[in-house]
């Protein structure tokens, strides 16, 4: 007879191998396979395992072990606070991309009525912190993968946010041509197709990853239509590689931005550039 605890020592000796807190997520995993909290796992140590319910378990660990991160089994991650369902159609939200959540509220007053824009929203993750922090705000998220954007629209209705648009298209493809936005955010693919990482990112979509040859070729479009899209003084704000500071900062100089900045992410990398469409045209 096997209990909870037995089960969550087994796991843990087995998530050993492949995770740096393999105790944490032999609970995570529990508790997901099994519908409990945390608290029931240490309250009822020696309940006994129903045969479905080691099925379950089993499955889950195979999974982790064979390389599946952890929000896909999981099914959900927290960004900015937020509980956001993942699945392998949309990147998993990354400590880093808070910074760009950060900097456009620095930008921002709660009252203010600001028009927004999020471009490769994926799991709405920037969108949604935004939406949250800036209720008065009216946001518009656009995601070219359907799949993707399938689960930015769960994530909408699990959080109850009802500010954001939802958009399905290609970058600014799918707004009308006359809206105008006071901020700019995204992350869009900045890899370029032969970039080292990619082995250890094979389980999440590579058109969210992979830019094209240079890495650039996302950021490029979206800077290009950035002007015609911001009101005077808007603000863009940008993540990219942490090598791609200074190449993302000449593309936003030869298309007229100023105040180019480039702040760094929690490890001190080079990671957003932020820079503000000329007051007049």
């Amino acid at each position: 007879m096997i209990s909870l605890q037995d089960w969550q020592r087994h796991l843990a000796a087995q998530l050993a191998a492949v995770s740096d807190q393999p105790t944490q997520e032999a609970r995570w995993l529990m508790t997901l396979a099994l519908g409990l909290r945390s608290t029931e796992l240490l309250v009822n140590p020696q309940q006994v395992l129903t045969p479905a319910e080691k099925a379950q378990l089993q499955t889950l660990l195979d999974q982790r072990l064979s390389g599946v991160p952890l929000a896909y089994c999981l099914g959900e991650w927290s960004f900015y606070g937020l509980d956001l369902a993942v699945n392998a159609a949309v990147l998993i939200p990354r400590p880093d991309s808070e910074l760009l959540v950060s900097l456009a509220l620095l930008e921002s007053r709660v009252e203010d009525g600001l028009q927004l824009l999020d471009l490769g929203t994926g799991s709405g993750a920037l969108a949604l912190a935004l939406a949250r922090e800036r209720p008065q705000a009216r946001i518009f998220a656009v995601e070219q993968s359907p799949e993707a954007l399938a689960v930015a629209r769960l994530n909408g209705k699990r959080i109850g946010v009802k500010n954001i648009q939802w958009l399905q298209g290609d970058w600014y493809a799918p707004l009308n041509a006359g809206l105008r936005f006071d901020q700019i955010i995204s992350n869009p693919p900045y890899l370029a197709s032969n970039d080292p990482h990619l082995p250890d990112l094979q389980h999440e979509p590579r058109t969210a990853l992979v830019a094209g040859p240079t890495g650039l070729e996302c950021l490029e479009q979206i800077i290009f239509g950035a002007r015609s899209r911001l009101h005077p003084g808007g603000r863009v704000l940008l993540e990219h590689g942490y090598e791609q500071a200074a190449a993302v900062s000449k593309l936003l100089q030869e298309h007229g931005f100023q105040q180019i900045q480039t702040h760094c992410d929690l490890a001190g990398r080079e990671r957003v550039s932020s820079a503000r469409s000329p007051e007049h045209a």
